[in-house]
């Protein structure tokens, strides 16, 4: 099937690893130009390579998204570099603790910062662009925004904030036609994630129980599968789609209490 993105610039906040990683891959597989936004200068450069390699075209700028004045410096640099903006995936963030039990007000606004406010300066600066190109913007949550998980206050309100934004960009963008969905994801094996496994006392029976409890193939989640999915929303393919919340998680959120209840009852 073809998707459209020929020659379609889409910005990635943290592009450089993990998900954003793979969405950025799965662009450039369908001809678009992933421009890759991440501190992690070297590894950006690097994907930017492998992807340049494989016969792609692709871009990247080292940047944190820490304040208004970095999401529009980036922005610009797009629009010089390519003159047009036809996507955003807000990916950027990290499960950074800042709890209620244990944390302070200052934590906890700080991880806003670092995983919400970021999504709102760089859509703001991106919006005439998109307007001109009708186009797309996919936000990565995560099911902490819908599950909770504990000691995590800063990181759930700011992925539930993205939930509810996505829905408020949505209606406010239809005059344009450009199209705001997000994707929740549950439990995706990244490096991050393999990185806090190890970090445990017992990291193989902490990610068997973790994959007993997803109920399709009982496994983690795929980055790419993810990332396919975003790029089915950024596309011409998914032209009547629009406020949506999409879960790629083997069915994590909505089928584990259920699922408990089969395998009691059989």
């Amino acid at each position: 099937m073809n998707l459209e993105l020929e020659d379609r610039v889409v910005i990635i906040s943290g592009g450089a690893r993990g998900i954003g990683r793979a969405i950025a891959r799965s662009v450039a597989a369908e001809q678009g130009i992933p421009v890759i936004v991440d501190p992690q200068e070297r590894e950006g450069a690097d994907l930017v390579e492998q992807i340049e390699a494989d016969g792609g075209q692709a871009a990247s700028i080292a940047r944190k998204l820490d304040s208004d004045d970095d999401c529009q410096q980036v922005v610009q640099w797009v629009e010089r570099e390519f003159g047009r903006i036809d996507g955003v995936v807000n990916n950027a963030g990290r499960n950074d603790g800042a709890g209620l039990l244990h944390g302070s007000t200052e934590a906890f606004e700080t991880s806003l910062r670092r995983n919400l406010i970021h999504c709102f300066s760089l859509v703001h600066h991106a919006l005439p662009a998109l307007k001109a190109s009708r186009g797309a913007i996919v936000n990565i949550s995560s099911k902490t925004a819908l599950t909770g998980q504990g000691g995590t206050s800063g990181y759930s309100a700011a992925k539930g904030a993205l939930l509810a934004l996505t829905r408020e960009w949505a209606l406010d963008l239809l005059p344009w036609e450009i199209r705001v969905n997000a994707i929740v994801p549950a439990e995706v094996m990244t490096p991050a994630y393999q990185t806090w496994l190890n970090e445990l006392n017992e990291p193989d029976a902490t990610l068997k129980r973790i994959q007993e409890r997803v109920p399709l193939g009982t496994r983690l989640t795929r980055p790419a599968e993810i990332a396919d999915t975003a790029v089915f929303l950024l596309s011409a393919r998914a032209a009547h789609i629009t406020g949506q919340h999409i879960h790629v998680d083997g069915g994590y959120v909505h089928l584990d209490r259920a699922l408990g209840q089969i395998e009691r009852e059989s």
